[in-house]
């Protein structure tokens, strides 16, 4: 009989509050529609959106809670670019390591949208003033403009030759200015890469109007647009920053005459700006309403400029020119010239000519508590009041706020530096340092997790903090018996007592000479054991001493380790483990062999040695017959404890293997007691079984390398730790799991993987080819296009689809011919495809079903793979679409696309005119009637957004309270009228 085996799945993810990878978002509380309560609509500073591993995190910044979380649970990439919307601020575009693009509805909290085109990570994203078009840019060096209208990739721009790190939609607001037509789409791109380079772009006409060389030492990182689009500012290295005036009406005129005509110079360099600090600058942010703007590298600290005004700007060039005829003078006199020193003011002024140091000068510089990875303005309009929202590369946000000093009549003349101070922050829901230990309860709902620093108590069930402490330098952790109490092992040698209840720290104990890196309670919970890098195991019991109270007589119980006996070893100790039956003590040291000693005795029994790294954790099943050891070798191996022979060597890994770990009490122990799990470097975890030695499951969700992990007593969930800051929960399920079909599926998703690295590699060398011999302008315009195995599987479904229809559709045909020729004796109805009489379906409901289950953004990619001779019968069921009225805005789409693709064939074609004559009538007589109804509800939307002018008063209806009912039962309606 085939065993089978229950799934498990990652169930929740907590203690990751940001991450470096991508961007965070500040949004008003005044700008969302999240559904939050009336308290916290007017007493909230604002909500960030932030990226959390492959999930996007929407924190209240007053608050410190978790308001809204997004995961797609088809994607398991890392966020790495996140952009809101300009017309409705709950639609964001979110970019994935995978290249693919998501939009999200943050009042559902659900994908609307998407995208995928890119071959690596999105690296920016920005929607146009409109919100109908995103524009993405990538480390495939490619930039994409999406519709979000019509859910298709417009086109791709290729010019740049390393990875993209700035895009903006420049708008130009001729008309409005001159009392014109209202504005138009944005027109034009501006875009930087790391190939130091800047392109302005007509996206109208597709064609890169101008190009410049923006650092002159190096790589462009950064983009800051101004918010009135006059101009910009770029960063490279070493602290560099290129300010940059941008001609947008000449750019508008011009525009029509710029593929054959010159380049006029739209964008002009004004001067170099150099930061105080010497690194990278990775983020420029200018504030919506007030002169200043935010530059941040990789180092702890934001620096904050200010943009003087023009009045500022002539008093500056005054003072110059006062200071440079006052030295003229100076040095005349003691040249002893007689010429005029005073000379025209004016042309003093012209002489000083304006620099861009004279226009921006720094304002402060916040010193922040991490390395800063993103910055956004969080409100404040004024000079003397700014906030400023800032997120760190150790896992937390912080909010500040800016405020100018007041003049003191001392020093009038002299601008003194605005204070700074940390008024928010999003901390305590997560670590600033990896974990490096956990340990769970003996009842497994509580959660201990010690870093670099803190110790935290979780709720394993719903994923909050319970409790937060500080600690040393932590490399393991335990729960005492009774769960209230906790160890911790550091690296300076010393153990920690913690208690949970008060939240305090009980006592600090110098165990050791060196690292502790191991420690496990006996198991009958009244001693435990230490192993240190100090080459010395030592056995420590508990004991309840009574202490005196200070200032009085009366004594309080507190728990103390008394130290009773030492191991001592040739080698450093890495992990130590007991026996269940409390028989034995093994032992792995830095000489990647394993001892096993007597418990009572401390003599030597077993010397497992096999291993060609050290091991770096031991774990022995519940029986007490079997144990499992792992290394930095990559290996797993299972001895006996009764002869200490190897029963089996298992590759398991990729990299180093961390941890290992036996269900400490299955339920059913003839069959589950020797299930262990392991967890690596390569960032997954693994379950096997001990006595078939067969591997049963791989669990795949972090994003770095899993440093611990924790086994719950029966094995109904599992917790890991790891580099990318998450905690995560696998939870067991109820589906059984066969190991023929794991391993099927395995071979599946590795045969997926290959074709799509297939096509990514085909459709790089297709480019190259094209772009051989040709100039810039010609590679400049690629189709936005990308072959992934959903495609083609959609592309598969489509062409079996039509070829059933097809036949269906002809036998129909025939069907209803002889029936009219031969009405008083008709023949037979045809027997028809077991699909189409399951589903009672026509042929064209049928196939249009299948091209509406097709996602937008896939349809075009999955239509490229039909041939030309599928277009005959695809346009006698668009014809009949057409003439049934069946969804006629995918008729139109499905149409144009093939029309444009096929354009050669289609025109040479004699078979294909009767068809497309016939529906371009009834295309004709469709589209118009869709634009009347179009016409007739915009009117009508004209005519209700007058009245609302006119009344100034709207009357809403609220729905009515659970508690809000009437003496006769029935439920009782609010009205609140809004002015």
């Amino acid at each position: 009989m085939v065993r089978s085996y229950l799934k498990y799945e990652q169930s929740h993810a907590f203690g990751t509050i940001t991450t470096s990878t991508s961007n965070t978002i500040f949004v008003p509380p005044t700008s969302t529609s999240t559904p939050t309560s009336s308290t916290s609509r007017t007493t909230s500073l604002g909500k960030a959106y932030t990226a959390a591993n492959e999930e996007v995190l929407c924190w209240d910044i007053k608050t410190g809670e978790l308001v809204s979380r997004w995961r797609d649970n088809a994607c398991t990439a890392q966020v790495t670019a996140i952009a809101r919307s300009k017309t409705d601020a709950d639609v964001f575009a979110v970019g994935y390591h995978d290249g693919s693009i998501r939009v999200w509805d943050a009042r559902i909290g659900k994908v609307l949208i998407r995208f995928n085109g890119h071959r690596s990570a999105v690296t920016i994203l920005a929607f146009d003033g409109q919100g109908v078009r995103v524009a993405s840019g990538s480390r495939d060096t490619d930039i994409i403009i999406w519709d979000l209208v019509s859910e298709t990739g417009l086109f791709r721009l290729r010019g740049h030759k390393e990875q993209i790190t700035g895009i903006c939609f420049l708008s130009s607001r001729d008309g409005d200015e001159q009392g014109g037509e209202p504005e138009k789409e944005d027109q034009f791109l501006l875009s930087t890469s790391k190939d130091a380079l800047v392109k302005i772009w007509d996206v109208a006409s597709q064609y890169c109007v101008e190009t410049h060389v923006t650092q002159s030492n190096g790589e462009c990182w950064s983009l800051g647009m101004s918010p009135d689009g006059s101009g910009c500012i770029t960063g490279g290295n070493e602290g560099e920053l290129k300010v940059w005036s941008l001609d947008l009406q000449a750019l508008t005129r011009h525009s029509a005459q710029l593929q054959g005509g010159k380049s006029v110079g739209f964008l002009e360099e004004r001067g170099t700006l150099n930061r105080h600090g010497a690194d990278r600058t990775i983020g420029i942010r200018f504030h919506a309403t007030a002169d200043y703007f935010a530059v941040h590298g990789t180092d702890k600290s934001v620096e904050v400029w200010r943009i003087r005004s023009p009045a500022e700007v002539e008093k500056q060039l005054a003072r110059k020119a006062k200071r440079k005829r006052e030295k003229a003078r100076t040095d005349k006199d003691v040249n002893g010239d007689t010429e005029m020193v005073n000379g025209d003011h004016e042309n003093d002024k012209t002489a000083a000519s304006t620099a861009v140091t004279d226009v921006f000068v720094p304002h402060v510089i916040v010193r922040t508590s991490g390395k800063t990875s993103s910055v956004d303005w969080a409100g404040g309009s004024s000079s003397k009041s700014l906030r400023l929202l800032t997120s760190t590369t150790n896992n937390q946000m912080e909010l500040y706020n800016i405020t100018a000093r007041s003049k003191s009549k001392s020093s009038r003349t002299t601008e003194e530096p605005p204070d700074y101070d940390r008024t928010h922050g999003v901390e305590l829901p997560g670590h600033r340092a990896d974990v490096r230990a956990v340990a769970l309860s003996s009842d497994d709902r509580m959660l201990a997790t010690a870093s670099n620093g803190a110790l935290k108590i979780w709720n394993t069930r719903t994923g909050s903090s319970i409790r937060t402490l500080e600690c040393g330098y932590a490399l393991a952790c335990a729960f005492l018996p009774g769960d209230k109490i906790v160890l911790v092992c550091t690296k300076s040698g010393e153990i920690e007592l913690f208690d949970i209840a008060s939240a305090t720290h009980i006592d600090t104990v110098k165990a050791h000479d060196g690292a502790i890196w191991s420690l496990k309670v006996h198991p009958d919970g009244r001693s435990i054991v230490t192993g240190s890098a100090d080459k010395s195991a030592k056995f420590w019991r508990f004991e309840v001493v009574q202490e005196d109270i200070p200032g009085t007589k009366r004594t309080m119980p507190t728990l103390k380790l008394i130290h009773t006996r030492t191991l001592k070893l040739q080698d450093e100790i890495l992990s130590l483990c007991f026996t269940p039956d409390s028989r034995l003590l093994a032992v792995s040291t830095l000489d990647n062999t394993v001892k096993v000693f007597f418990l009572d005795s401390l003599k030597l029994f077993l010397n497992l040695y096999g291993h060609k790294l050290p091991v770096l954790n031991i774990s022995i099943a519940s029986d007490s017959k079997l144990i499992a050891t792992c290394s930095a070798d990559k290996n797993v191996r299972l001895w006996g404890l009764d002869f200490g022979d190897c029963h089996k060597s298992i590759f398991a890994h990729d990299d180093s293997i961390l941890q290992v770990s036996f269900i400490s009490r299955p339920i059913q122990p003839k069959e589950d007691g020797h299930l262990f799990f392991t967890a690596s470097k390569d960032g997954l975890i693994k379950s096997w079984d001990g006595d078939k030695f067969e591997h049963i499951q791989k669990l795949s969700g972090h994003h770095g390398e899993i440093w611990t992990m924790a086994v719950s007593q029966t094995g109904d969930f599992v917790a890991t730790a790891s580099h990318d800051k998450s905690i995560r929960i696998w939870s067991q399920t109820d589906e059984p799991l066969f190991l023929e079909e794991e391993r099927e599926r395995e071979l599946e998703d590795a045969y997926d993987a290959n074709i799509a690295e297939g096509l990514a590699r085909d459709q790089a060398d297709a480019h190259a080819a094209m772009i051989d011999g040709q100039d810039e302008a010609m590679e400049a315009v690629v189709p936005a296009t990308k072959q992934t195995g959903e495609t083609l599987t959609s592309g598969e479904r489509i062409t079996e689809a039509l070829n059933m229809c097809h036949e269906d559709l002809i036998a129909t045909r025939e069907y209803e011919a002889q029936r009219a020729a031969n009405p008083t004796d008709p023949p037979g109805p045809p027997q028809r495809h077991p699909v189409l009489s399951f589903k009672d379906a026509s042929a064209e409901k049928h196939l249009l079903g299948v091209l509406e289950s097709i996602a937008g953004p896939s349809l075009q990619d999955a239509l490229l793979l039909l041939t030309f001779s599928t277009l005959p019968p695809l346009f006698d069921f668009l014809n009949i679409w057409l003439e049934k009225n069946m969804n006629v805005h995918l008729a139109c789409k499905v149409c144009f696309f093939l029309l444009r693709v096929h354009h050669k064939q289609v025109v040479a074609s004699r078979e294909l005119r009767p068809v497309l004559s016939e529906m371009q009538g009834r295309l004709r007589d469709r589209l118009e009637g869709l634009k009347n109804m179009m016409g007739f509800n915009l009117a009508g939307l004209k005519i209700l957004s007058r009245r609302v002018d006119e009344v100034g008063v709207s009357r809403i209806d609220i729905p009515p309270e659970d508690d809000e009912t009437s003496a006769l039962g029935r439920k009782k309606r609010g009205f609140v009228s809004v002015g």
